[in-house]
């Protein structure tokens, strides 16, 4: 996982929603983890999963204006911005 993240959501054919979390720089292996649905605690809940110290070397994460994604970033990410 890199410095410079991207968050965002979407939704598929079938209409089930998603959270897609991947590396800024979109090269292959720029997908860190796809998680279905896109409600904050439930997203909140598997990132935590990831290590502290990992999750701390983010630096950056672009997301949209989706308000969840925020809090996503802000419980997630303690060194983003």
């Amino acid at each position: 996982m890199g410095q410079h993240l991207s968050l965002n959501e979407t939704v598929f054919s079938n209409g089930d929603l998603y959270t897609i979390l991947t590396n800024a720089k979109g090269k292959k292996g720029a997908l860190i983890t796809m998680i279905k649905g896109t409600k904050a605690d439930t997203v909140i809940k598997i990132l935590h999963k990831m290590p502290l110290k990992i999750r701390k070397q983010v630096k950056e994460v672009t997301l949209d204006m989706a308000g969840n994604m925020g809090l996503i970033v802000k419980k997630s990410f303690p060194n983003a911005v």
